[in-house]
């Protein structure tokens, strides 16, 4: 398993929204499904697209071009999580995510549970053909 530095990455990531587990999250194997995490990061990313950048998406939609998790450690219905994310990357139309799942588990040992990185790709609502990135979220992006 790697090693994280986890009051590092707490100063690399101004951004943390919390995440809450469902009982229905949990697969057979007593831990949260893998396929639930996307569901938490695509969460985690409309927070703070909303939050920190202003991304009004009625005005400008945004699409996932890519996306790649590292799952470090299963998540378990005792553990309190929460979501880093931050911007490490901005093109023309599209822009890059970092995000960490962390938190503690049942006994108070902090983790870090899954790690992703993401590129989404401004669009155009009407026509979904890639836009450039509005200057007002650019900003707002590149100061995170």
């Amino acid at each position: 398993m790697r090693n994280f530095d986890i009051p590092q990455l707490r100063a690399d990531f101004s951004f943390s929204t919390p995440i809450q587990l469902r009982f229905s999250d949990i697969d057979g194997y007593l831990h949260v499904n893998n396929g639930v995490y996307f569901s938490y990061f695509e969460h985690a990313r409309a927070v703070f697209l909303y939050l920190q950048a202003g991304w009004d998406v009625l005005d400008v939609g945004t699409v996932v071009g890519r996306i790649e998790i590292d799952y470090i450690r299963p998540i378990h219905l005792q553990d309190q999580v929460e979501a880093l994310v931050k911007c490490s990357g901005l093109g023309n139309s599209s822009f890059d995510l970092e995000q960490v799942l962390l938190g503690r588990d049942a006994a108070g040992k902090e983790h870090v549970f899954a790690t992703c990185k993401s590129v989404l790709v401004s669009v155009d609502k009407n026509s979904m053909k890639p836009v450039s990135i509005p200057d007002a979220y650019r900003l707002k992006l590149a100061s995170t």
